[in-house]
């Protein structure tokens, strides 16, 4: 049972580090046709833009990311409680 909380608990990690790259990056000037960035991009965007088509940005600021972080922590703590 350990080893199943553990795995998904770093799944989650290394996908939360993902959209924070994916956000970090949007900042940025970046070749978008870099692997890397490709990688990220198509790991994260579909996630990102379900919420993207509910939230609209608010000027030049996007809040979706906000939005996205705390559904996937609310999925999280769903999954754990199940599992657990």
């Amino acid at each position: 049972m350990y080893n199943i909380i553990s795995f998904l608990n770093i799944a989650f990690w290394v996908y939360e580090m993902m959209l924070l790259a994916r956000i970090l990056l949007s900042w940025f000037p970046h070749n978008p046709h870099n692997s890397v960035v490709r990688f990220l991009y198509e790991t994260t965007d579909p996630y990102l833009n379900i919420f993207r088509r509910i939230i609209p940005p608010l000027g030049m600021i996007d809040i979706s990311p906000i939005v996205a972080f705390l559904v996937l922590r609310m999925i999280q703590n769903l999954i754990f409680g199940l599992v657990r």
